[in-house]
């Protein structure tokens, strides 16, 4: 409570006595109600947020859409108020005569805020009519007025004479639901609205319902942290009371969990090993703008806080005659070129080919890409083009896709024809450290596996593939070729495919978590990244995009994994690898055309990043 202090010298000696030790807090935006004079706020808010642990900051009613972007910036949680009717053509619903007096500056600042927070992975709590606005922004549909949607069905008085710190009327909480654990499968609230959500849309799903089936609480689908209740739990706190307390603790602590992230992914390097993304360049899809069919761009970068991405110039497995063969290299370098053209029209990316240029691209502020091939196919028969790719800036080759191809068998719609590396496929190899390019056996059946660990000289690499032991799949890894892989010094990336992480059933971000913690339990902390395959049919329940990568992070973390631990994971282990493969192969050939690894000192450095 307030207290009334006059002698504000005294407070400033108290407050400057000592230098402060406290913890920083996050910051909880809220958005402000409109009122007679404005924005304004009921106190009780601001009151459950400071004493929840968190830093409340108001956000005032604007169309500014620069402002409300910026804002998403600097806050760790987002809250919803309560207040008047949402305007229901932004559902495109004419309004029906029972709709009341409605605010529709607010609506278009909060159904935007929402969007665009729910791409960020901000956690985000709706409140009374923020439920509401909640449903709305995520493809959801509201009852613009109750007594008319459930007619004599309304059983239950929801807009109550009694005190607003009054509870009224029950909520029965769904078995499990995060709603459940924190208030209990059945407890009473209180209550004052006319609307209320109708369906919760794909990305929610409705966990508490009243007595007459009134929807009152709401929470996402997706593993995210959102939640929605259609009471006013801060009413309670100005009283005195904390029955709300748990709701409110809960989604501070969230808050702190994504504050921590966030503040972790600028202080480490990041970096996905493999993306498909390229494949879209020909399709109307670039690099600095959301497209419906895209996962991996500038946008969803930012927003996981994610450095740099590997992106792959892809060939399916074709034919195999000369002319087949030119054309899969012709098409290799076309989308090669297309990867450097997106990077150089696109504002705050730059090209990078050594663990140097990656680092100096976020000391500057920038994303990095890299670039892979995926297809040994682009090879064609000419061992030449190994060293020719490599001067154009691929960091590593795949070796294989799906089916054989003349270097390789494959793990999968594979003859066996070699029964591992073909002759040819021995000279690439070798060829491929020669010139510090890696070799990547994401695709490659067993036998080529074992073939190449053992003939390369330099550490390999599985850009983006999983655990056999958790999802018996020809393309994922057995825990003895992962433990192979972890002695000869190279790194599996786990990638987030839903077949490559579920026998069964749609996988999630839970099945991802699984298979980086078992990857880590048998091949060692040194030699586990990340390759997602995100624009090659990656993507899980709860991981669709980088965006996801924050939450990826506070999961692994509430696995047990450290600061340290991540560091690696992240990018730590790739880029060693990677760093090594370079700089053998610069001290064997001296060739390079990338300006900041043209000496030997150079390459020193990069190790030494």
């Amino acid at each position: 409570m307030f207290v009334n202090r006059f002698h504000i010298d005294d407070e400033v000696k108290a407050i400057t006595s000592q230098f402060p030790n406290h913890q920083p807090r996050p910051i909880i935006g809220i958005t402000a109600n409109m009122g007679s004079k404005g924005n304004e706020l009921a106190l009780g808010y601001t009151r459950s947020i400071e004493l929840a642990g968190g830093i409340p900051l108001i956000i005032p009613i604007t169309d500014n859409r620069v402002l409300l972007t910026a804002l998403l910036d600097r806050i760790d949680g987002l809250v919803l108020s309560g207040g008047g009717d949402v305007n229901p053509l932004f559902a495109g619903v004419d309004p029906i005569p029972q709709l009341h007096a409605i605010t529709p500056e607010r609506d278009y600042a909060e159904l935007l805020l929402v969007r665009l927070a729910y791409d960020r992975n901000i956690p985000i709590l709706g409140i009374c009519r923020g439920m509401q606005v909640l449903a709305m922004a995520l493809g959801g549909s509201v009852h613009q007025d109750i007594g008319v949607a459930l007619g004599d069905a309304a059983t239950v008085k929801h807009s109550q004479d009694a005190p607003r710190y009054v509870s009224t009327h029950s909520v029965s909480a769904e078995a499990g639901s995060l709603i459940a654990r924190l208030m209990g499968e059945r407890f009473a609230v209180n209550s004052f609205h006319h609307q209320a959500v109708d369906q919760s849309g794909p990305h929610l799903h409705i966990t508490a319902r009243s007595a007459d089936g009134v929807a009152e609480a709401m929470e996402s689908t997706e593993r995210k942290s959102i939640i929605g209740v259609q009471w006013h739990p801060e009413c309670y706190a100005t009283e005195g009371d904390r029955t709300m307390s748990p709701l409110f603790r809960h989604f501070v602590e969230q808050c702190e969990s994504f504050r921590t992230v966030r503040r972790l992914h600028r202080d480490i390097y990041t970096l996905d090993s493999h993306c498909d993304t390229p494949m879209f360049y020909g399709r109307g899809a670039n690099l600095a703008a959301r497209h419906p069919d895209v996962r991996v761009d500038m946008h969803t970068m930012t927003a996981g806080g994610l450095d740099a991405a590997i992106m792959v110039a892809y060939l399916p497995q074709g034919e195999r005659s000369d002319e087949a063969l030119a054309e899969a290299t012709l098409r290799a370098d076309n989308l090669l070129q297309q990867i450097r053209s997106q990077v150089k029209a696109t504002a705050g990316v730059t090209l990078a080919y050594s663990a140097k240029n990656l680092f100096g691209a976020k000391a500057a502020g920038q994303k990095a890409i890299m670039m892979g091939i995926e297809n040994g196919y682009a090879l064609g028969r000419d061992l030449s083009n190994v060293a020719r790719f490599r001067r154009q800036g691929v960091v590593y080759l795949t070796l294989c896709h799906n089916g054989d191809n003349d270097l390789c068998d494959s793990a999968r719609r594979s003859n066996r024809e070699h029964g591992g590396l073909s002759a040819f496929g021995r000279q690439v190899v070798s060829e491929m450290n020669r010139v510090g390019m890696m070799v990547d056996l994401s695709h490659a059946s067993e036998e080529t596996f074992y073939d190449t660990v053992a003939l390369s000289t330099q550490p390999v690499v599985c850009s983006h593939s999983s655990a056999r032991a958790l999802c018996n799949h020809p393309r994922n890894l057995t825990d003895d070729q992962l433990r192979t892989l972890a002695a000869a010094g190279g790194v599996a990336q786990c990638t987030f495919y839903h077949g490559f992480l579920s026998d069964s059933g749609e996988a999630t971000i839970d099945d991802a978590v699984r298979h980086i913690m078992h990857m880590i339990d048998v091949a060692g902390i040194d030699h586990v990244g990340i390759g997602s395959d995100f624009d090659g049919d990656g993507g899980v329940i709860g991981l669709q995009t980088p965006a996801d990568y924050l939450v990826l992070t506070q999961r692994l973390m509430a696995e047990g994994l450290t600061a340290k631990h991540l560091r690696r994971l992240w990018a730590g282990n790739f880029i060693r690898v990677m760093s090594r493969v370079q700089y053998a192969g610069l001290k064997q050939s001296r060739h390079s055309d990338d300006d900041d690894n043209d000496n030997d000192s150079d390459a020193a450095d990069i190790l030494n990043e």
